[in-house]
């Protein structure tokens, strides 16, 4: 009867001994070494199709998703991700009256990565305005152009981000981060108009 691996991973080895048979020798040992090693599928429904039956998903199991790039673990009966690889980062569009690199803090920029299990958009870079209108509205929406879905948090996502204490009474700022992918700025007033406002080390869950 089959043996089982040396070390210690269950893994079915055909025997001498055994009625020769290579297709039955190639099933069983890819029925334990699949089951162990990274599985990919092209989506999470997918896999929920093929995991079943006697497949059925067991704690331990690694899985790669194609269309959201995402290696998943099992466990305790759920798939959880695994923080791993790179994302690009994306250069954020700003609306007139705001520069890039604010303070030699590099472009503003943002990236989706995964912190424990969950998606975050992380950001960094600077950002920076020579002069403010006369009359300061109660609000700057910083991008032009909307955060794509994928970079857009299920509810309003509230930040505090450093800025200049020249020119400014205080050395922070509000953003929010909406669902409908804006990037709105507070605190700017007639006593806080900071030349830069920095955003390096600044992330939000989606």
């Amino acid at each position: 009867m089959p043996d089982v691996d040396q070390y210690g991973q269950g893994i079915g080895i055909w025997q001498m001994t055994d009625a020769p048979s290579i297709p039955d020798a190639v099933k069983l040992l890819a029925a334990g070494v699949i089951p162990r090693g990274v599985m990919r599928f092209a989506s999470a429904s997918a896999r929920s199709a093929t995991l079943v039956g006697a497949q059925a998903p067991v704690d331990g199991m690694l899985t790669w998703l194609d269309d959201v790039k995402r290696l998943e673990l099992r466990s305790e009966g759920a798939w959880v991700v695994v923080s791993v690889g790179t994302r690009a980062w994306t250069t954020v569009p700003l609306a007139s009256g705001w520069a890039h690199n604010g303070n030699s803090q590099g472009t503003f920029q943002y990236r989706i990565v995964n912190f424990a299990g969950e998606d975050s958009i992380m950001l960094r870079g600077g950002i920076s305005r020579d002069s403010y209108p006369s009359t300061i509205p109660g609000s700057f929406t910083l991008n032009t152009t909307t955060l794509p879905a994928s970079a857009r948090p299920s509810t309003l996502r509230t930040i505090v981000v450093p800025c200049s204490d020249v020119s400014s009474d205080r050395i922070t700022m509000k953003l929010d981060i909406t669902p409908a992918g804006q990037l709105i700025l507070y605190g700017i007033t007639s006593t806080a108009k900071p030349p830069w406002i920095g955003f390096n080390g600044c992330f939000a869950s989606l």
